[in-house]
């Protein structure tokens, strides 16, 4: 049986907590904040046309905006709701329900690897307890031969940083380069905020 994620939890705690979630950022936007930081960084280190994996897309901000861009995205989200947004937001794109523990793409039919995974907005510190390494894991198998995941999330979220880096080895990923914001500011022990470019092993 399938372990609850901590987003699925606190959304039965809160059964309004998505569509609140939704409403922020199109408030956010309305008001004309600056919500495409994470998809330029993407953008810049990767070829125009590459495929990339929104893995916890949420309603689809960052992947919708690498599609604009013109990358190949398809996104994956545990929460039908910022699935059906995604999708309602942004039609032309690949929006699937998916828990990140189980990922298998080849098994729904999209078989060719990614040249960059991303993973904003603090999705690993909402996965079901214990399931970072299966996480991880799956999404360096999802990679290209020379294909980056960067993971980006803050800290006191409950998943520490040490942590993080132990289960990203164990997941056969090598830490390249580590960052304290999406712009790019260099990351230190008491950053509160990580930004992490992995390869594989």
């Amino acid at each position: 049986m399938r372990e609850e994620t901590l987003w699925e939890a606190q959304k039965r705690a809160n059964p309004g907590h998505s569509a609140w979630y939704i409403q922020r950022f199109e408030a956010m936007r309305e008001q004309g904040k600056d919500l495409d930081g994470e998809a330029r960084l993407i953008d810049a280190m990767v070829p125009r046309g590459s495929r990339i994996l929104d893995a916890g897309c949420g309603p689809g901000r960052v992947g919708a905006e690498l599609a604009n861009r013109g990358h190949n995205v398809v996104g994956v989200d545990v929460d039908p709701e910022l699935i059906a947004a995604a999708r309602a937001t942004h039609p032309d794109g690949e929006w699937l329900v998916a828990d990140l523990a189980e990922l298998d793409l080849p098994e729904r039919g999209i078989t060719d690897p990614f040249d960059l995974i991303v993973s904003a907005g603090n999705v690993m510190t909402f996965l079901a307890p214990g399931t970072a390494p299966a996480v991880l894991a799956n999404l360096g198998r999802h990679l290209s031969p020379k294909g980056r995941l960067v993971v980006g999330f803050g800290a006191g979220r409950g998943y520490a940083f040490e942590q993080f880096w132990a289960d990203a080895g164990s997941a056969g990923l090598d830490c390249q380069e580590r960052f304290a914001t999406w712009d790019l500011l260099p990351w230190s022990v008491s950053s509160d905020f990580l930004v992490a470019v992995f390869v594989r092993h």
